[in-house]
């Protein structure tokens, strides 16, 4: 995709970030939230910039590369190859708006694919999709990770319990043993739990490993495996081959132009949310209202392009500031790790897409609030400036007859709830620290849906800002090369032991590789039975036989 005319704007501009206390009048404070304010009126989302430290001055120098990142995005939209690096579009906007989609076969398949899991959820909710007679599905094990357990997890944290015939979530989303066990002990019986496995490739080796995990308990509970078993795939995949051969319950696909980090609006999140109780289409209809806002060329009526500039802003255009995400509502707990994944995956680049070195990147922490104010408030309000806040404010306290609940005369829970947010901003801007608050009325489908769209296309603009690739992860695949040539190492090292116990450093030279990289495998082997370890744990005298 051509370069926007804006690249390398941090290294030939820094801004000077102005110190903000609170010193303005209240006429000039409420002029501040005014013109700092953007909103999206359905479903309602407000964004307001007025403790962001922004200036016309600011915006003023950012307005040519903002203009440049938008025509950017909107040839994203009409199906240019933006992941350069890897050959492919980038789509995940089509997902909520299948009309944009740049292929007529591509709308289709869009559109069939959103029937598909619409049909299938409604079928196990009800029944009439169920493992065996007389049993219904009332677990849900997912086995993904990144983009394809984060989207999920935070559907499922965020709509679950609402519909009496939910599935309750499960994820096996890392290659750790004991945790795939625990999970597996809390589950108990198989015989009504539902199975669906998300894996592009299918090789992905902590998805893979998950699934064999759950497939041998299955087997150990008698079960069949494939009449419990979905797979998210694409086609062609050896996930895809596997399940058509077993014939598993269904298939459904990805496509190569949808990242792992933005596929919650795919069938990765649709599915699993549908089954949990989300309405998906109210979901969907919130991210197209949300993309819609954020294609317009006014930038100060785009709440992505506005929120861009103040990552921007604030981090001298090179990530000088982390982001701390902070929710005030349990239900959005894990959108600080959602976030994570979708801003660092994205941003977080060695080379600009002209191969310069660069090192881009924004860190992303938190948890929620009022819980982090008993954290580490303390230290961004008095320690090291070097971060912003995210604020995620959510009006509706609660539904039903407690709604009006008092703790104290006049004050609910959620009074001191929005009283500690406000409070925590406020002590945060009097020290000079800048933050945003996104505002939603309730949290519902269509709010959320917003919120990740929100988010999406700001990662997006940002990205063109610093001209860096959104959408490849050269960093991830390097650690999977990697970790394949450990298990190479380790595959060695296992067959060269023998009844006569070696150093580390003869085993080491048997197998000719690097004494120090031997040594942990080595103390792993001997952790598990698959080795035998002589003497103290120490590398020079240690000794280590077959187990």
């Amino acid at each position: 995709m051509e370069r926007s005319t804006g690249a390398h704007y941090h290294s030939r501009f820094r801004l000077q970030l102005r110190s903000h206390r609170l010193t303005a009048t209240k006429s000039d404070r409420f002029e501040d939230l005014c013109r700092w304010r953007v909103c999206l009126d359905d479903p309602f989302v407000e964004l307001d910039l007025s403790c962001g430290q922004l200036d016309e001055r600011t915006m003023s120098a950012l307005a040519q590369p903002l203009h440049n990142a938008l025509a950017a995005m909107a040839r994203v939209d009409q199906g240019a190859v933006a992941n350069a690096d890897e050959g492919r579009m980038v789509g995940h906007y089509w997902l909520r708006a299948p009309a944009l989609a740049p292929q007529d076969a591509l709308q289709d398949e869009i559109v069939g694919t959103l029937v598909r899991i619409e049909k299938f959820a409604a079928a196990v909710l009800d029944g009439r999709e169920a493992p065996a007679p007389g049993v219904r599905f009332k677990k849900l094990v997912l086995c993904g990770i990144g983009g394809s357990a984060l989207g999920p997890l935070l559907l499922g944290d965020a709509f679950a319990g609402r519909d009496p015939r939910a599935l309750s979530l499960h994820v096996l989303d890392n290659t750790d043993p004991d945790g795939i066990d625990r999970e597996l002990q809390r589950l108990g019986s198989l015989q009504d739990a539902l199975v669906v496995v998300i894996s592009k490739s299918g090789g992905t080796p902590e998805t893979r490993n998950g699934m064999l995990e759950v497939q041998r308990a299955f087997g150990a509970q008698k079960l069949p495996f494939a009449a419990h078993a979905v797979a998210i795939t694409m086609d062609g995949s050896a996930l895809h081959a596997l399940a058509t051969k077993a014939q598993w319950r269904c298939i459904l696909p990805m496509w190569d132009w949808v990242g792992g980090r933005t596929s919650v609006t795919s069938a990765v999140g649709l599915l699993p949310g549908a089954l949990v109780g989300m309405d998906l289409r109210a979901f969907l209809v919130g991210a197209a209202s949300m993309d819609e806002q954020n294609r317009s060329q006014d930038v100060r009526q785009n709440p992505a392009a506005m929120l861009a500039a103040f990552w921007f802003a604030q981090g001298n255009g090179r990530g000088e500031r982390a982001m701390v995400v902070l929710p005030y509502k349990d239900r959005l707990l894990l959108m600080s790790r959602y976030l994570q994944q979708l801003v660092m995956e994205s941003l977080g680049k060695a080379q600009d897409r002209t191969g310069r070195v660069v090192h881009q990147g924004l860190a992303v922490y938190g948890n929620k609030g009022s819980t982090d104010q008993h954290a580490y408030v303390q230290q961004l309000r008095d320690g090291r400036h070097d971060f912003f806040a995210t604020f995620v404010r959510v009006l509706r306290d609660r539904d039903g007859a407690l709604a009006m609940f008092e703790v104290e005369p006049g004050v609910t829970a959620g009074d001191y709830l929005d009283g500690f947010w406000q409070g925590t901003r406020a002590a945060l801007l009097e020290n000079g620290r800048a933050s945003v608050t996104l505002t939603i009325d309730r949290l519902d489908e269509r709010a959320l849906g917003a919120l990740v769209a929100l988010f999406e296309r700001a990662v997006g603009i940002y990205a063109e800002l610093i001209d860096v690739n959104a959408y490849h992860q050269p960093g991830v695949e390097a650690g999977k090369k990697a970790a394949a040539l450990v298990l190479s190492r380790q595959q060695r090292l296992h067959a060269a032991l023998t009844s006569a116990p070696r150093t580390t450093l003869e085993l080491a030279a048997a197998i000719s590789d690097d004494a120090a990289d031997c040594w942990p495998i080595l103390c792993h082997l001997a952790a598990n039975g698959r080795a035998r370890r002589i003497g103290a744990p120490d590398p020079r005298s240690a000794r280590f036989a077959a187990g």
